[in-house]
C-alpha cells in the first residue's frame, strides 16, 4: 500500500502519543482484551499460557459476557483484571501496553486508531477494516504513531505454511499460474428472529458504533452479525479472509487488476443478508505475468478437494484451506498448519509438513523489540488482502466484473463501485480521514 493514498496529517511518527514504556524486552507487558465473547475469549485464554503478559482489563458490552470472562482469568490464577464497557475509558489507562481486539468487523478500524493514538500496540482480528477506506486509514495510524499492530492472520506463523511459501519461492511447482481459495462449511439456516427489547446488561449504542442504529434482534446481535452488511462482510470476511490471505502470500502478488462475482443467498428463507454461496475471480497482472486467483465459499454439502479436510478417509464436513497449480504439479494447504505437494504429470507425492505456531506470541515478541519487521502479519500486509476481500464483495453486490488501477486505488470508470470503498458512519463513531 502506498503511502501517498494514506489521508494522514503530515505529523511526523515520532510525535505519537505514548504511553508506558517498557524498560527492558524482560518486562511484563500489561495487556487489554476488547471483545470477549468467542474469538476474544481465545485471545485470553492464548495470553494466559505465555510468559511475562498480564491481562490487565476486560472489555465487553454485555455485562454477562464481561463477568463471566473475569472469573476465567480469576481461575486460572492470575489477578482480577480491571472491568469496562466503553473502549475509550480504557485507553484513558497508561499502563496498558497493548489491546487485543476481538470485537465486530465495524468497530476494528475505529478502535485500532483510537488505540494507537492512545499509544498502545494493537493486536486486531481479521478483517481488520469493514471498507477500502478503512483499509487505508488504518495503516496510516500504525505507520504515524509508530505502533505495533498485528493483523489476525494467524497461519502466517505457522511453521508449515511458512515452509510451504518458501518452497514456492524456490520453485517446487514450477510458474504458479493460478490458485484457489477454498471456505466451505457447514452453515445451517439462521431463521428469522423478531425485533425485542435489548438484553439487560447489553449497551446496544456502543455495541452498534459506527454502524445504522437498528432496532435489536437476536440475529443482529452475537455472531449471526457476520451475515449483515452492517456489521459484517458475510463468511469471505469471517473466514475465507485466511484463503485469500494465504492466496496472495503464495502469489508473492498485492493488488489484482480485475475482479468479477458471482453467487447468492441459496437453499434457506431467513434473515442473512450476505451470500451462502459465492465464486470470486482475480487476475493480476504483474510486470507482465497474468496469474488467477479464485476464492469460493459455499454452506453446505461438499467435497473434500485435494484431500483438504479429509481426515482418515473422512468425507464431507468443513473443506477448508488452499490449492497452488503450477507447471511442475501442485500444493495444497489444509486449514492454518499442513501442507502437502504432488508433482509432476503422475502427481508423485513431494514435500509436506505440519507445525503451527503462536501468532500472539509473535505480536509480543515485536511488541518488546518495538520492530514490527519481527511481525509474520504487519497491518499493512492484511490491509491489502481485506482489500481483495472488499473488492470480491462490491462485484458481487454489483453485479459486474471491476477493473482496479492500485495507483490511484480506485476502480476504473466506475464511480458506483468506488462510492462503496466507504460508508456514512454514525456520529461520533466517525473513521477520520485524517488519523
Amino acid at each position: 500500500m502506498n503511502r501517498r493514498h494514506f489521508l494522514m496529517s503530515t505529523a511526523a511518527a515520532g510525535s505519537a502519543v505514548t504511553a508506558r514504556s517498557l524498560a527492558s524486552p524482560n518486562d511484563t507487558i500489561r495487556i487489554a482484551c476488547v471483545g470477549i465473547r468467542g474469538q476474544g475469549r481465545s485471545h485470553i485464554s492464548q495470553y494466559l499460557k505465555l510468559p511475562k503478559v498480564e491481562i490487565a482489563a476486560l472489555c465487553d458490552i454485555d455485562d454477562s459476557i464481561l463477568n463471566d470472562r473475569l472469573e476465567m482469568v480469576v481461575k486460572a490464577g492470575a489477578r482480577k483484571p480491571a472491568a469496562y464497557k466503553d473502549f475509550r475509558k480504557l485507553l484513558e489507562d497508561k499502563s496498558i501496553d497493548a489491546v487485543s481486539i476481538a470485537t465486530p468487523n465495524h468497530w476494528h478500524t475505529l478502535q485500532t486508531i483510537w488505540a494507537c493514538q492512545a499509544g498502545k500496540d494493537v493486536y486486531v482480528e481479521k478483517p481488520c477494516s469493514h471498507n477500502i477506506f478503512e483499509s487505508r486509514q488504518i495503516v496510516a495510524a500504525a505507520r504515524k504513531y509508530n505502533r505495533i499492530v498485528q493483523h489476525g492472520s494467524q497461519s502466517r506463523s505457522g511453521s508449515a505454511l511458512q515452509e510451504a511459501v518458501q518452497k514456492m519461492k524456490e520453485g517446487l511447482i514450477g510458474d504458479i499460474y493460478m490458485t484457489r481459495g477454498l471456505c466451505f462449511k457447514w452453515r445451517d439456516t439462521i431463521k428469522r428472529t423478531p425485533e425485542e427489547p435489548v438484553p439487560d446488561g447489553v449497551d446496544y449504542d456502543l455495541w452498534t458504533g459506527p454502524a445504522p442504529k437498528r432496532p435489536f434482534t437476536r440475529n443482529r446481535f452475537h455472531y449471526n452479525w457476520h451475515w449483515f452488511w452492517d456489521y459484517g462482510n458475510g463468511d469471505f470476511g469471517n473466514q475465507g479472509i485466511h484463503e485469500v490471505d494465504i492466496c496472495r502470500w503464495g502469489l508473492g502478488v498485492k493488488y489484482p487488476t480485475r475482479i468479477s462475482a458471482m453467487g447468492g443467498h441459496y437453499m434457506f428463507d431467513d434473515d442473512q443478508e450476505t451470500p451462502n454461496t459465492m465464486v470470486v475471480t482475480y487476475e493480476f497482472n504483474g510486470g507482465g505475468k497474468r496469474q488467477l486467483m479464485v476464492f469460493e465459499t459455499r454452506h453446505w454439502i461438499t467435497n473434500n478437494e485435494a484431500g483438504i479436510g479429509a481426515e482418515k478417509g473422512r468425507r464431507g464436513g468443513n473443506t477448508v484451506g488452499n490449492i497452488f497449480y503450477g507447471s511442475k504439479g501442485y500444493l495444497a494447504i489444509d486449514g492454518y498448519t499442513k501442507y502437502w505437494t504432488y508433482l509432476g504429470r503422475e502427481q508423485e507425492p513431494g514435500p509436506s509438513a505440519e507445525g503451527g505456531g503462536s501468532h500472539t506470541g509473535n505480536f509480543l515478541e515485536a511488541v518488546r523489540t518495538r520492530n514490527p519487521a519481527h511481525l509474520t502479519a504487519d497491518i499493512e500486509e492484511g490491509a491489502i488482502s481485506c482489500t481483495l476481500m472488499h473488492l470480491g464483495n462490491i462485484a458481487y453486490r454489483l453485479g459486474r466484473t471491476l477493473t482496479f488501477d492500485a495507483a490511484s486505488m480506485k476502480c476504473v470508470g466506475d464511480d458506483e463501485a468506488n462510492r462503496m470503498f466507504t460508508r456514512n458512519y454514525r456520529k461520533p463513531f466517525v473513521v477520520p480521514e485524517k488519523v
